[in-house]
């Protein structure tokens, strides 16, 4: 099969052939790629940023936003056929550590992490576990809802976590109308009363935003913070989303919390540096996001079937990952990229 491979850190992948997965354990499945998502997490893998933290051998398939068609199960597996149309939890979990058992799949003990620290699905095939399969609603295409399983995982997460916090009357920052953003702007329109007020340096993206849910909009430019804390009384908001994390953006995020409200740091890449006279005077909490459950994914996916959060997405050939980096690096793709495999 052709996937997507990483050879070396700083250098850009490559599409070359290798050998099909297997369904060799009980519980494996093995799917058809319909469509695997791009995101800026692998950008940060090739850039090295994941290297300690995945020991990941190379060279490796990247992509860890998957869905696609059942091709193969292992033979404890009766609730899954061939060709049923499926999203992947990002996670391949072992269902008996504490975790797991609890619903928390995210932090399971012994889990892969395709597209992480194993194979991904950047490829025409990607082997994972029955138990992080969640079957498509009627009608719905793989290719378009790949990345919810990760960028929409991640936004449903972190609004889920914060919607206890965000009662009527309530202000909530989000910084970022990117590929995550613009599914955690209609994740909140869809779980809460809140206010939404939404940053970006670009006024294409803004103007998107108020189709998805957006009550105001501010650009990111030198005198952002002081319009937002205009904007709340001089307060902040009781909780800032933010989905960039780099760049000044996890400076501002802070800035505009209000006192004992979150500051939910989503996006990565940058440092949080906060005095600590600063986090006990206000009680305000800097909370931390990764990716969700299985029932999260199921739960986005329910509102996905309804219509009321949906992707907005851009395709590519697999062949031309080049261009699709491109792309994303230079500020060009809105919503999430895409990667088809031929004759998906």
């Amino acid at each position: 099969m052709k996937a997507v491979r990483l050879h070396r850190y700083q250098e850009r992948p490559v599409v070359q052939e290798i050998s099909d997965p297997r369904a060799t354990g009980p519980l494996d499945v093995v799917v058809r790629v319909g469509g695997a998502g791009l995101c800026r997490t692998d950008l940060h893998i090739v850039q090295g940023q994941w290297a300690d933290k995945s020991n990941v051998a190379l060279p490796y398939t990247l992509g860890h936003e998957n869905a696609g068609w059942i091709h193969e199960v292992g033979a404890a597996v009766d609730h899954l056929r061939p060709g049923d149309a499926v999203i992947l939890h990002p996670l391949a979990t072992c269902g008996f550590c504490r975790a797991c058992r609890a619903g928390d799949d995210v932090h399971c003990e012994a889990s892969a992490f395709p597209g992480i620290d194993t194979d991904g699905g950047m490829a025409d095939f990607i082997k994972t576990s029955a138990r992080s399969v969640v079957r498509l609603a009627p009608g719905i295409q793989p290719a378009d809802v790949a990345a919810l399983a990760d960028a929409g995982l991640t936004a449903y997460h972190a609004v889920k976590k914060a919607v206890p916090m965000l009662y009527p009357g309530s202000t909530c920052v989000v910084i970022g109308a990117g590929g995550l953003g613009h599914l955690g702007i209609q994740c909140l329109r869809a779980m809460s009363a809140t206010r939404i007020i939404v940053l970006d340096p670009n006024e294409e993206a803004l103007a998107l935003t108020r189709g998805w849910g957006a009550d105001e909009t501010v650009k990111v430019n030198a005198g952002h913070v002081d319009r937002v804390l205009e904007m709340t009384d001089g307060k902040g908001a009781e909780v800032v989303l933010d989905f960039v994390g780099e760049k000044g953006a996890e400076r501002d995020a802070w800035a505009m919390t209000r006192r004992a409200g979150s500051d939910f740091v989503i996006g990565y890449g940058g440092t949080v540096d906060i005095p600590t006279i600063d986090v006990i005077s206000t009680e305000r909490n800097v909370v931390g996001n990764l990716v969700g459950s299985y029932n999260d994914l199921v739960e986005l996916m329910a509102l996905n079937a309804s219509g009321r959060v949906t992707m907005l997405t851009r395709t590519y050939p697999l062949a031309a990952v080049d261009d699709a980096v491109n792309d994303l690096e230079a500020g060009r793709l809105r919503g999430r990229g895409i990667l088809i495999p031929d004759g998906a």
